[in-house]
């Protein structure tokens, strides 16, 4: 396609945290361009976010029905959609513009619960569209330089998984605060769904060990509670994890843990050594060996393969973050749209495992059901 691809995006107006961080990663490369949109449900900050974003006035929709409806009869209509709504919109918002012909890539979890992303296989299939997610860290080049690590079997046989997600901003009950928007949807279940600091950053921990390691999770068992009294969802969650080829795994994921800022960090230890990465200084990779001394790798240096060189825009020493992690996902997706691969993009499938993983957790949990098997695929 030699234009760049129109895109709508649904959501992410004022008072957003994730909406200008899909817009900025969508039109880094110049691959997209944002052309439409329902921004809000607020007349007035949908036209705000609109003339802030240079979206034309007649292409602001009052919501994602009229807009897909009117952007199928133009002859410049939108070719995707970016979902970027709280977590119970986005299977409707998904749905309807796959069946609408469209392509969708959509802020993580697919969808509000494991039914419905199950449901939306079956319309991605049924589609023929491109659909993905975005599971930012997938999108840093020392995170591919650590999967492609691990699939050349380059610290032998992988034993131990262990990947932290910790914050610290929820340890006070923000989502009283009639003012908070990022805290009142994410603890309210109605908006979230079944898991609070779960499904939140949580399905971000399980998604980076998984595709790290190219091994998934069988088995799991799960402390998922509730810190903050008079809170509705969990707020911390320890989960033990055992991988299909028989490697152990913790994963820690918390948003009370005071102090922590978004401090994301895996480690990947196999028979001759371990790796770890921290998204606190994500352009660096350390290798320590057994018998060898450590090694520190980092992004852009021209010893790195080809994964990680092919998501690198600047020369080592020039740090990328979480914009052009972002913007990494973005292009895998107009590649894919485009036929010219981006396999790395998380998909649909990507999608109902961490769907899996959060209501298999948390029921675990409140059962006390112990270790309980993680069937995560879709149907």
């Amino acid at each position: 396609m030699s234009r760049p691809l129109r895109m709508a995006m649904v959501g992410g107006g004022p008072g957003s945290f994730i909406g200008p961080v899909h817009r900025m990663a969508a039109e880094l490369d110049g691959r997209i361009r944002l052309t439409a949109g329902v921004f809000s449900r607020d007349p007035a900050k949908n036209a705000k976010a609109a003339a802030d974003w240079g979206v034309a006035p007649d292409r602001v929709y009052p919501d994602h029905h009229a807009m897909i409806a009117a952007e199928r009869a133009r002859d410049d209509g939108v070719d995707l959609v970016s979902v970027v709504t709280p977590n119970h919109l986005h299977f409707d918002v998904s749905a309807a513009a796959l069946r609408g012909g469209l392509h969708v890539i959509s802020d993580k979890p697919a969808t509000l619960n494991l039914a419905q992303a199950q449901e939306l296989a079956d319309i991605v299939a049924a589609s023929g569209k491109h659909y993905a997610l975005t599971y930012t860290y997938t999108g840093y080049p020392m995170v591919r330089e650590a999967r492609e690590i691990v699939a050349r079997g380059d610290l032998g046989a992988v034993r131990k998984v262990v990947v932290e997600y910790s914050q610290g901003w929820l340890s006070k009950p923000l989502e009283r605060d009639g003012d908070n928007k990022q805290a009142s949807w994410r603890a309210d279940p109605a908006q979230s769904g079944v898991g609070g600091c779960i499904g939140d950053i949580g399905v971000h921990a399980f998604n980076i060990a998984e595709f790290v390691t190219g091994r998934r999770v069988e088995r799991l068992c799960a402390d998922v509670s509730t810190v903050v009294p008079g809170r509705s969802l969990d707020d911390d969650c320890n989960v033990l994890l055992r991988f299909e080829d028989g490697a152990r795994g913790v994963l820690i994921a918390s948003q009370i843990s005071a102090g922590a800022r978004n401090g994301l960090r895996l480690s990947v230890y196999g028979e001759t050594g371990g790796l770890t990465w921290s998204h606190e200084a994500p352009n660096v990779l350390t290798i320590d060996w057994l018998d060898a001394p450590s090694q520190v790798l980092h992004a852009g240096g021209g010893y790195l393969g080809a994964a990680a060189r092919a998501v690198t825009r600047l020369p080592t020493g020039h740090p990328e973050g979480f914009i052009e992690a972002f913007a990494n996902i973005y292009r895998d997706f107009a590649d894919a749209i485009a036929g010219q691969g981006g396999r790395l993009a998380p998909d649909i499938a990507e999608g109902v495992r961490g769907m899996a993983f959060v209501e298999r957790a948390v029921a675990a949990s409140r059962d006390d059901a112990g270790w309980v098997a993680l069937q995560g695929d879709a149907r």
